[in-house]
């Protein structure tokens, strides 16, 4: 299943392996309070974020609503200006697309501008298959893709990996992909940008084809834009021949009026930043001016399931700057990894198993990793309400039924959950269906109060080590009622 990790398990266990590993956790809570600290800061500066963050996310949902004419417009205008537009249902669709259309140049290597989308399809590993070498060119992408790694963030995708990690990373693999890394590298920040930077310059120098995702396209002039804080993107945007590029289909906004909202809001949310260093703009192609092939592969892979779902549609409202990520708890102590998926944290488990669907047991477990905080909801710059959506999945594991996926009935199976909690529940439908019974039972709890345990024993350890169980009140509600009420039963 493409944008699955194989082979991970469920967030569950996924997780409780994760919380074990110091390093891994020091890694991440540095980051994370790193990067929302600066956000705060930014966002701060401006007087209008409220009336920005409505006016992002009401572009959004009239774009989502209206989106089979903004295709169609797209498309016309992309063709207007010399670029040819494929259409893919799903991921294996996408990569025959971009795997054909490199074949046809004859090159056997592409440079990569970062993007969600192809690691969404596992673009890099279709090509690998066809013989083709795809290189990134990000930095955080870079050391995943040499440390053989999966990324774990969606802005920082090596953000698990420390400088002296990194280092060694570099060391060990660079020699094994053309250049050498420096003798005696360090692990400063400095030593190891430029490290990258002379691995990877002759590669932008020699390459023909260029693949991109994009942060937005805009409908009305078939501009695409991706925004960037290295210059490596303008690098593969501009230098080779061909370029491909593999957009998700919700990424289109109507107007540039509407960019305006996004550019103000995205940099600031995801970098910290009032503007992006680097904020690059194409349509179609120029005579004797940056690439003179351009193929943008619009893909679905989902996301029409997804957007005949009045409440989860709106995480397709996304613009991928990990807000979200940066100030959830579980995100902080589990990582990336943990959520079996190229789209991590609070985003992640809502907008994977509506692309993929809740049947397998990762894309089941995803709705449940999280406290419900809604921490993710006051940073969203598009006010996605990711709690709402957690919770709406969440009755649909337990509810199973059918869902389309691809064209495809998919039935899902409901919920088991844990033998103990299906037993607690079975035995309070029970007591509220014999009030009788359940009078006696609080009177009981109430006169035994004196003897009840603070904690919990064996596995309900784990909850209670942190907390203490509610006291039980002196007397049950109804006689309290009875007593303060002159002898009217309160169910009257």
């Amino acid at each position: 299943m493409s944008g699955t990790f194989v082979g991970m398990p469920a967030f569950p266990a996924a997780a409780h392996e994760a919380v074990r590993n110091p390093t891994l956790r020091g890694n991440l809570r540095h980051a994370t309070h790193t990067i929302r600290g600066k956000r705060e800061k930014a966002v701060a500066e401006v007087s209008d974020w409220a009336q920005l963050r409505e006016a992002g996310r009401r572009i959004k949902d009239h774009t989502l609503r209206h989106l089979d004419r903004y295709l169609v417009q797209l498309e016309e205008s992309v063709t207007a200006a010399g670029g040819t537009v494929h259409w893919a249902v799903d991921a294996d669709e996408a990569n025959r697309i971009v795997a054909d259309l490199v074949r046809q140049t004859g090159e056997s290597e592409v440079v990569k501008v970062k993007s969600m989308a192809t690691q969404e399809i596992g673009l890099n590993e279709a090509l690998e298959a066809e013989g083709i070498r795809a290189y990134e060119t990000d930095l955080a992408e870079l050391i995943v893709q040499l440390g053989k790694d999966r990324p774990s963030h969606i802005l920082v995708p090596a953000i698990h990996r420390n400088r002296g990690e990194i280092r060694d990373i570099f060391a060990r693999e660079m020699g094994e992909w053309g250049r050498p890394a420096p003798e005696g590298l360090t692990d400063t920040p400095a030593e190891l940008a430029e490290a990258a930077r002379l691995h990877l310059r002759e590669k932008f120098l020699r390459a023909k084809i260029g693949v991109s995702g994009a942060n937005f396209m805009v409908a009305e002039t078939g501009t695409l834009v991706v925004v960037e804080s290295e210059g490596n993107g303008r690098m593969c945007l501009t230098l080779p021949e061909t370029l491909i590029s593999v957009v998700g289909i919700e990424k289109i906004v109507p107007t540039w009026r509407d960019l305006e909202v996004f550019l103000q809001t995205l940099p600031r949310s995801s970098t910290a930043e009032r503007m992006n260093p680097y904020t690059s703009m194409w349509t179609g192609t120029t005579d004797e001016d940056g690439p003179q092939n351009f193929h943008l592969v619009l893909i679905d892979n989902g996301r029409t399931d997804t957007l005949s779902d009045e409440v989860g549609r709106q995480a397709l409202r996304c613009i991928r700057c990990s807000a979200c990520l940066n100030v959830c708890p579980v995100y902080e102590r589990a990582g990336g990894h943990a959520y079996g998926s190229v789209y991590p944290g609070p985003i992640g488990a809502i907008l994977s198993p509506q692309l993929r669907g809740t049947a397998s047991e990762i894309d089941a477990s995803l709705p449940y990793a999280s406290s419900l905080c809604g921490a993710c909801y006051e940073v969203c710059p598009v006010a996605i309400d990711i709690p709402e959506v957690l919770v709406h999945l969440r009755e649909r594991v337990v509810q199973g039924g059918e869902v389309t996926r691809g064209g495809n009935k998919v039935l899902l199976k409901p919920a088991k959950g844990h033998a103990a909690e299906r037993a607690a529940m079975r035995a309070a439908r029970w007591a509220f269906a014999h009030p009788g019974a359940l009078r006696t039972g609080q009177r009981l709890a109430s006169r035994t109060r004196r003897f009840h345990p603070r904690t919990l024993p064996g596995p309900g350890k784990a909850w209670s080590g942190s907390r203490d169980l509610p006291p039980v009140p002196a007397e049950p509600f109804r006689d309290w009622w009875q007593r303060t009420r002159g002898g009217k039963d309160a169910s009257e």
